[in-house]
């Protein structure tokens, strides 16, 4: 048997790749990527450019590849979504495994006072206005536990679109809260807006209401600045030293 030369392996490569360079032209007519010619001909894609750059395309196989770009380009976006969503709901199950359950008694007080100071009114009575029925729903929970009022002896009302349904909206609130349909005052009725709004407010915005509620807000105020003692010094004497902001003139609103 005549021994393989050096000569016989080069001659064997370039008939392999003579074919190859013919197989991959025929593709690239046909409208195929050099992804998935590569895949057809295991050539490099640096090899099938160097090939290829003189082919051009009729407008068939050119509209098809372009299509697929525009489809790889849209699934990589949508892929890319899906798995930030996918890490954003693992990071909130890792979080949620950091908090012991059931919390303290302690700790339930100062959520609920850290959410009014958020939410609630500074005003003379205590209220909280809120569109998220989870939020909703922990504060008059919060309420009934930590205050002793309970849902029946609230007052709320609503904030609500011209198009939307108030008395189903009332019945959604006191289905939810336990806050009897009877004890919702007048509902403010917003004008009808032709800004464009990113949230819908599908059950509106509710406000809970304490009667005769100005102690129960200075209490609730209490407990948060027990928390924030140690603030307070740094925040009075930083205000003492910027005192100048406190004297800008306030604009006058001449409409």
């Amino acid at each position: 048997m005549r021994p393989v030369v050096i000569c016989d392996i080069i001659v064997g490569m370039d008939k392999d790749y003579k074919n190859l360079k013919l197989k991959a032209i025929q593709l690239r007519k046909r409208g195929l990527s050099y992804g998935e010619i590569k895949k057809e001909t295991n050539v490099a894609k640096s090899t099938l450019s160097f090939w290829l750059k003189s082919i051009s395309l009729k407008a068939e196989p050119r509209r098809r590849l372009y299509t697929k770009q525009i489809q790889i380009l849209a699934r990589g976006s949508q892929s890319q979504k899906e798995r930030r969503l996918r890490e954003v709901e693992q990071i909130i199950k890792n979080a949620e495994k950091e908090i012991k359950i059931p919390i303290s008694l302690e700790a339930y007080r100062l959520i609920g006072a850290s959410l009014y100071w958020a939410e609630g009114s500074k005003g003379k009575l205590c209220n909280i206005t809120n569109s998220d029925p989870h939020l909703i729903l922990f504060m008059v929970r919060w309420i009934e536990k930590i205050l002793k009022i309970p849902a029946k002896n609230l007052k709320a009302r609503l904030n609500i679109y011209q198009q939307q349904n108030e008395l189903k909206i009332k019945k959604f609130w006191s289905d939810l809260t336990g806050i009897p349909v009877e004890n919702f005052g007048k509902s403010y009725i917003k004008p009808i807006s032709k800004g464009y709004r990113k949230n819908n407010l599908y059950y509106g915005t509710m406000r809970i209401e304490i009667l005769k509620s100005v102690n129960v807000k200075y209490r609730i105020f209490g407990w948060i600045k027990a928390v924030m003692k140690n603030t307070g010094p740094k925040v009075e004497l930083t205000q003492r030293k910027w005192q100048s902001l406190r004297k800008i003139t306030r604009p006058i609103n001449l409409k």
